[in-house]
């Protein structure tokens, strides 16, 4: 009876709670600005965790398999694993928040990077290529994280809030690629090879991601977020309006996912491939780190800009001008001398520019599509679609490569970029129909 009673005070207690949030704007907006810097935190280290592995992962796997034909498994491991851990990211956070979906995120991806340590150590193709599934969920994490912080934001905040935790992944994001030297020699020091070095910055990284988010992040976006729709909804009755708005949430989720899958495609099947370009091309580890590391700095340092971009100018415009930038870097690498690394800088900054245009768009009209009470597992459905379509990028990038050339690689790409025109022209088409 007593244990009884302590139930009913403790739902009390969280119910008053909840209220205190749905019935002050004021706490609401403190709230959605703590969330956007604790979850800024987190992307530091998480970034760092993502590029540094990134970064070396093709040419460990070239090491260990001795031959190019394979140098793109790595990427196609680490981001098929990412969407197995999408999905299983985003329905931990429908049920029990972001701060335990995220948590759970980092630290399964901290775990394989230690595991693909050990078998840089042991010399285990095996353990390499299962370690670097288990290390996906560590870039699962890193790219779901940018919605907890729309899960307050209104729809003129949404690509801005998504915007600025992706610049703060900037900082870890440079720095990954540009500690490659130097965790090389720290591993070679502690008796481990030098390629197995970032991914030692991997471990620490995301198992650091994971605690800021465990201990910080209280409360929870997306259960309030999920308490203020309830109270809206009883005060609000639906309208026959609300068939129409259903359907164009299905829609506008179609065509968030694809300008997400076409730019991921594009974006890792190009990256993958680069440094091994490089190599072959005379490049040592530490220039390879500084193209990879603008790379990085353009996928996410632009983001404050496009997030007030798509927000201004519309979710299409910016879809658009992220099929073009992907067109012009495929173009770029593909006439650029292999020597050139002022070349290979641009086109590399023009791909990851051309991908945060797109995914800050996608996921923009995702977060616009969606509604609390399904937003996490839907979010972590398309995010799988993302990985698998990096996976597949990943995959045939090396095979592309190893048949004829990186510059047909890249050519094919900026070509495949320009599929995201008529998506959003096939939207537009679709949204006058329905008005």
């Amino acid at each position: 009876m007593m244990l009884q009673k302590e139930r009913v005070k403790a739902m009390d207690l969280q119910t008053a709670w909840l209220q205190s949030y749905t019935s002050s704007p004021e706490k609401q907006k403190a709230l959605y600005n703590r969330t956007l810097f604790i979850v800024s935190i987190s992307q530091i280290f998480g970034g760092a965790g993502l590029a540094a592995g990134v970064t070396v992962g093709a040419l460990l796997a070239q090491h260990l398999l001795g031959t190019d034909a394979f140098a793109g498994l790595p990427s196609a491991l680490f981001t098929l694993g990412s969407a197995g851990a999408a999905l299983f990211i985003g329905r931990l956070s429908q049920r029990y928040g972001r701060r335990t979906g995220l948590t759970v995120g980092f630290m399964i991806g901290g775990l394989g990077a230690i595991g693909v340590i050990l078998a840089a150590i042991i010399n285990s193709v095996f353990l390499l290529f299962a370690s670097l599934l288990i290390y996906g969920a560590g870039t699962a994490t890193n790219l779901q994280a940018r919605y907890a912080g729309t899960d307050l934001a209104n729809n003129k905040q949404r690509a801005t809030a998504v915007s600025m935790t992706m610049v703060f992944t900037t900082f870890g994001a440079v720095a990954g690629p540009n500690l490659v030297n130097v965790m090389g020699d720290f591993a070679v020091s502690i008796g481990v090879p030098s390629l197995a070095g970032p991914f030692i910055l991997s471990a620490a990284a995301y198992i650091l991601a994971g605690l800021v988010l465990f201990v910080m992040l209280r409360p929870d976006p997306l259960v309030i977020a999920k308490a203020i729709e309830a109270s809206n909804q009883e005060r609000i009755s639906n309208d026959h309006s609300t068939d129409m708005e259903q359907n164009g949430d299905k829609r506008g989720v179609i065509v968030g996912a694809t300008i997400m899958v076409l730019t991921q495609i594009v974006m890792i099947a190009i990256m993958t491939m680069t440094p091994v370009h490089m190599r072959h091309h005379g490049h040592g580890l530490g220039e390879v780190g500084v193209v990879i590391g603008f790379h990085i700095g353009a996928m996410y340092l632009p983001s404050l800009v496009t997030g007030v971009l798509v927000d201004k100018l519309g979710r299409t415009a910016m879809a658009i001008a992220s099929g073009a930038t992907l067109l012009l870097a495929g173009l770029v690498s593909a006439f650029a001398p292999g020597d050139s690394m002022v070349l290979l800088v641009i086109a590399l900054c023009l791909l990851g520019l051309g991908w945060n245009f797109g995914l800050i768009s996608g996921t923009a009209l995702i977060v616009d599509s969606t509604e609390t009470s399904s937003r996490a597992k839907t979010q972590g459905t398309v995010d799988v679609l993302i990985a698998l379509s990096g996976a597949v990028g990943g995959v045939l990038s090396g095979m592309v490569v190893a048949g004829s050339s990186y510059a047909t690689l890249s050519f094919i790409g900026g070509i495949l970029s320009l599929l995201l025109i008529p998506v959003v022209i096939w939207s537009i088409k679709n949204k006058n129909k329905v008005r």
